[in-house]
């Protein structure tokens, strides 16, 4: 119990950390302007003609809506990044496309998490109920099969890190290529180190829990 404790802890303190930092990055340099005067959405497009991408749609979002959609092959953003003329608009927009030119190029991490997506839903669903079950009836088979399951959930995390980390790398070269002050790619940089950080701390807490997981299982 006391193990658990911790590991609810930690994962609390990592998660709220997280958290903390993402969010006061975002609302500092959503109040900075872009120098260009350009839109989220604007930006986008203007990066995937760069690029040469011409059969990817971007849509206006609801609140928090920020990602790319390989089944439509297209950008959904925010309000706020779709419509905003700010740093964070056009580092959310330009990483959001560099999703979109991964796509297109067949970037392999992206190609395996998507072949994982199946398994990923049914297992991020039915491991901790398999858990449980195995626990309270004491079929350890049932409780390996939950391990298993997990682990397969953090599989999926620990490749969207490179699929995360690579797009934010593709946004901030279109923004150094296309002549961005140095001082605004720099707050690009801070904008986008900050939401990968979220996918580091949500791989590691569940590295952690996995790791407890095993221990439960060989005690």
């Amino acid at each position: 119990m006391d193990g658990y404790l911790a590991l609810v802890v930690a994962t609390l303190i990592i998660g709220l950390g997280a958290q903390a930092y993402v969010n006061s990055q975002l609302k500092k340099y959503n109040h900075v302007a872009i120098g260009n005067g350009l839109t989220g959405a604007e930006c986008a497009r203007q990066m995937l003609s760069y690029y040469g991408i011409s059969n990817v749609q971007i849509f206006r979002g609801g609140p928090g809506q920020d990602y790319f959609d390989p089944r439509s092959n297209s950008v959904t953003l925010s309000p706020e990044a779709y419509d905003g003329r700010t740093i964070t608009a056009t580092a959310t927009a330009c990483h959001e496309v560099g999703h979109a030119c991964q796509y297109a190029a067949n970037y392999t991490p992206m190609i395996i998490r998507g072949a994982i997506v199946p398994a990923v839903n049914l297992a991020s669903n039915a491991w901790i109920f398999l858990l449980m079950i195995g626990i309270f009836m004491n079929m350890m088979g049932l409780v390996t099969l939950a391990i298993v399951m997990y682990a397969v959930v953090v599989a999926f995390q620990l490749v969207t890190l490179p699929v995360e980390f690579n797009a934010s790398r593709r946004a901030m070269v279109y923004m150094g290529q296309i002549g961005l002050p140095t001082q605004e790619q720099k707050g690009a940089w801070n904008v986008l180190r900050a939401c990968a950080f979220t996918y580091v701390a949500a791989a590691l807490t569940s590295i952690l829990q996995l790791l407890w997981l095993l221990g439960q299982r060989q005690d």
